[in-house]
């Protein structure tokens, strides 16, 4: 091979053709840089020529096997395909939180390190999970959307069984026959770290003050309805990302091959705080009925639910009931004798249907004199019937001037929704109300003396029965003021309307597949505060401040059906 000249210069080529001008100049510009290299450890310029000329030669000696390997590859080298695959570590494996880039804080085309759990964009040889595989010899990555797995920096995906137990942790799965098994053969599953737990009834992340959210989302994934709608459905791409996200979660709640005996809800808060401009965050506590209207309204929109047509999606079909409100004016007006005020209803009676999704409770006044000798007062209770009176069309409540009187109509929701309100605000204090709620059972609520019969329906005077599924209950607890959970505090209490208390959510869960496999006259009940389980009573859930109740209709398959 003929030796090139180094200090050749390059407008000597100019006149060339493109193509070998463009081949020349490329050439020039190696050899440059080949010399200044050997400059710098300090060779002259003539042994460096020669020096040069030796690479040159390699490099057209070795020119045909460099492209017979290249550096990507299509499929593993022959007899290597499970090559790297030791090196997963499932352990610190943790697909809840938001999946971002860890360089770019990018959402888009990502994969997961399957080494260290970290998230990277992209594969290619400019990427940054490339650079992570050559700097930290991690190999082996998942892609989050198509949940296939690459052995970078080779590129080539990997075929093989062993990695089905993770591409179902980033993404569970059910059938119908999976779901109809929930409910009646209870499962006892086994994390990583060997720990039992049962699928469905499991811890939730607490990260800073999202207990309220947490209580809700338990709810929702019990409801059978609305679990089995987003344990099914396949969401088109079209779709908002708060109805994909719940479907994750309760998919991930109900995952019988976990990695861990808990899940975390970053995700779904991360986009509910988003679309409710920060309303309701995982750094303040929040109200959970507040929160619970807003989500189903949500998503009920989300799901192409209407604002004008009743029962429009799935969320409706399972809550939604209709009211009659009837509003008569109070007037006032002076006596002739004297200055006193006589008030008067008014002959006029206006009536109004309204849908509901929640029916609000009202608590009688806490006695500003309490008897220290009769226990019995110490904490004032109320029979839940007593509190339904409200809707049985003939007890008023008095708003403003009017006088206003409520009454349920048919057909009642398959899952009717109660919320006991304990705490109320004026110009001058918050308080809360620590009336006990008493129901002679939690499998026998007869609502049919509340409800307006049709006058076409033949079965008006059957009993309407009701289970509860689900008690959301909050326990308020003392604190001291000040220190580092002092801005925490002060939420806390400002949600309990009280000072030096803070309020934790807590949920209780009936346990349906243990009570039906045991034979037993009681269903079994859970009790869940972030991320501690534990069994609850069913002859004690009464004992405790109910917040939020859930209570499912008997034979509620063909009511889920209108």
């Amino acid at each position: 091979m003929s030796k090139r000249k180094s200090a050749e210069p390059l407008e000597s080529i100019l006149t060339e053709s493109p193509a070998s001008k463009r081949a020349r100049v490329e050439d020039e510009e190696d050899v440059r840089d080949d010399l200044a290299t050997v400059k710098e450890n300090g060779l002259n310029e003539e042994n460096g020529t020669e020096q040069i000329d030796e690479l040159d030669d390699g490099e057209d000696e070795d020119e045909d096997n460099v492209a017979a390997a290249p550096l990507r590859q299509n499929a593993p080298t022959q007899g290597y395909s499970d090559l790297y695959l030791d090196t997963i570590n499932r352990s610190v494996l943790d697909f809840d939180f938001e999946k971002l880039c860890s360089i770019t804080l990018s959402n888009i085309n990502v994969y997961a390190c399957l080494v260290c759990g970290k998230y990277f964009q992209g594969r290619g040889p400019k990427s940054h999970a490339y650079f992570h595989a050559l700097e930290e010899d991690h190999h082996v990555y998942i892609n989050m959307e198509t949940k296939k797995v690459y052995v970078l920096p080779e590129g080539y995906e990997v075929q093989n069984k062993s990695l089905e137990d993770i591409k179902y942790v980033v993404d569970p799965k059910f059938t119908e026959e999976d779901v109809k098994k929930l409910d009646k053969v209870p499962t006892q599953s086994i994390d990583l770290a060997n720990k039992r737990y049962r699928p469905g009834y499991i811890g939730m992340n607490n990260i800073k003050a999202n207990d309220y959210m947490n209580v809700v989302v338990q709810t929702l994934s019990h409801v059978a309805p609305i679990r089995n709608f987003f344990l099914l459905h396949n969401f088109p791409q079209t779709t908002s990302q708060l109805p994909i996200r719940l479907s994750t979660l309760v998919r991930k709640i109900w995952n019988t091959r976990a990695f861990r005996n808990h899940v975390s809800p970053h995700e779904l808060i991360q986009e509910i705080a988003m679309r409710s401009s920060k309303k309701f965050t995982l750094t303040q506590q929040s109200d959970p009925v507040d929160f619970l209207s807003w989500f189903l309204n949500n998503l009920h929109l989300a799901l192409g639910g209407s604002k004008t047509k009743p029962l429009s999606s799935i969320i409706q079909r399972t809550f939604q009931g209709r009211l009659r409100i009837e509003t008569q004016a109070i007037t006032a007006r002076s006596e002739a004798t004297g200055d006193r005020l006589r008030f008067e209803d008014s002959s006029h009676i206006s009536s109004k249907i309204t849908p509901y999704m929640i029916l609000t409770l009202d608590l009688p006044p806490v006695p500003l004199f309490r008897d220290s000798v009769e226990s019995k007062n110490i904490i004032p209770q109320v029979p839940l019937t007593t509190l339904l009176q409200k809707y049985n069309g003939l007890q008023a409540s008095e708003k403003a001037s009017q006088r206003v009187r409520h009454r349920l109509l048919h057909p009642l929701p398959p899952y009717l929704i109660f919320h006991i309100k304990r705490f109320s605000t004026n110009k001058f204090i918050s308080e809360r109300n620590p009336t006990i709620v008493t129901f002679p059972s939690p499998r026998g609520l007869d609502m049919s003396p509340y409800v307006e019969p049709s006058p076409d329906s033949s079965h008006s005077n059957e009993p309407l029965i009701y289970e509860m599924v689900s008690n959301i209950i909050l326990d308020a607890s003392s604190t001291s003021k000040g220190g580092e959970d002092s801005n925490a505090a002060d939420a806390a209490n400002r949600a309990a309307g009280g000072e030096g208390e803070k309020v934790q959510w807590k949920v209780q869960l009936r346990d349906k597949a243990a009570a039906g496999s045991a034979q037993k006259d009681l269903p079994e009940w859970r009790e869940i505060q972030d991320l501690f389980v534990e069994r609850a009573e069913a002859e004690t859930l009464f004992t405790r401040e109910g917040y939020l109740m859930v209570w499912e209709r008997k034979g509620r398959g063909k009511e889920v059906q209108r």
